[in-house]
């Protein structure tokens, strides 16, 4: 398969969503233990600004090294620059609200229903493509019904009631459905540098903006003090989400995004609560049941149907 080719772009899209899907399933576990220590937004606030130190050192050296092959286009460098910092701007902002309502929800749901609802951002987002005029295949909107029921079975074990906790991980989820349509929007008209530009200064924008709100609004919703001491508990936490889940899965998602639609991109990277799932079997020693291995299948059929392409017959 060609690797310019449009199908080969596509089946590496899904690979490096899917991949990021590994490390945000595997958070859920960090994201969850780390508020009986520390508030969610000095935890968002401490986990974005690592992944924007991490990536600032990337995009230094990719600049050096491509300084040294070839010099800038200065006026075109000015140009993008604006550009890029609106767009940044605008994802900041929506990654703002979307991380921190997901870490204010997990303070009272248990990990496995908040996956699930957080996950319904797969029927938001070609929901709200539709008020962007965007259009979906028949197949992406049947995977998404078949994600939904998968989800379901995979991670509502009992009773389904809507609590406040709830109420705020459903906002969570539009917004990160807003998220990926912006993402998916912008990506690609923009190069693969800027996209790493576009990346740090997002994390950076939300990151300060957790700071900000760590100290007034934290004691709201966790008794724990807003220490140096308690940031030390959860350093791996801290880490694992800050430099892998934040730094590394969304911009590997952010990239992918560049060759893939956004309610595909979408269901792929929903699967993120089969892996969570996953994770829990083979680190922790938890057991799958026979609800949860059909909904894993469901899971896997829908992320395979958004891939397939249907056409239509020639006439004769």
């Amino acid at each position: 398969m060609d690797h310019r080719s449009p199908r080969f772009k596509q089946v590496a899209s899904t690979g490096l969503l899917l991949l990021a899907a590994i490390i945000w399933g595997l958070c859920f576990v960090a994201q969850r233990s780390a508020m009986e220590y520390i508030g969610p937004f000095l935890f968002n606030g401490v986990r974005l600004m690592l992944a924007t130190a991490a990536l600032s050192v990337i995009l230094l050296i990719i600049l050096g090294i491509r300084r040294m092959r070839r010099p800038a286009c200065k006026q075109h460098s000015n140009i993008k620059v604006s550009y890029i910092i609106k767009v940044s701007l605008l994802c900041g902002i929506i990654l703002f609200v979307a991380s921190n309502t997901q870490q204010i929800g997990l303070v009272t749901v248990t990990a496995s229903k908040a996956a699930f609802i957080t996950a319904l951002y797969i029927v938001l987002v070609p929901v709200v493509g539709l008020f962007l005029k965007q259009k979906t295949r028949w197949n992406t909107w049947v995977s998404v019904g078949v994600a939904v029921a998968g989800l379901y079975l995979l991670c509502v074990s009992s009773s389904f009631t809507l609590a406040l906790g709830d109420i705020i991980l459903i906002v969570c989820a539009l917004f990160w459905a807003f998220h990926i349509l912006a993402v998916g929007h912008y990506a690609p008209l923009i190069t693969l540098l800027q996209l790493f530009g576009m990346c740090t200064l997002q994390f950076a924008i939300a990151g300060i903006l957790s700071l900000v709100c760590a100290p007034l609004a934290d004691q709201s919703f966790v008794s724990a003090p807003l220490t140096f001491d308690a940031v030390t508990k959860v350093a791996p936490e801290l880490l694992y989400a800050g430099l892998l889940s934040t730094g590394g899965a969304f911009t590997l998602a952010a990239v992918a995004q560049r060759h893939a639609k956004p309610t595909p991109a979408a269901i792929v990277m929903s699967t993120e609560s089969v892996f969570g799932l996953l994770g829990g079997m083979f680190l922790l020693g938890e057991t799958m049941s026979a609800r949860e291995g059909v909904g894993c299948f469901l899971m896997l059929v829908a992320v395979l149907l958004t891939q397939w392409e249907f056409k239509r017959a020639a006439p004769s």
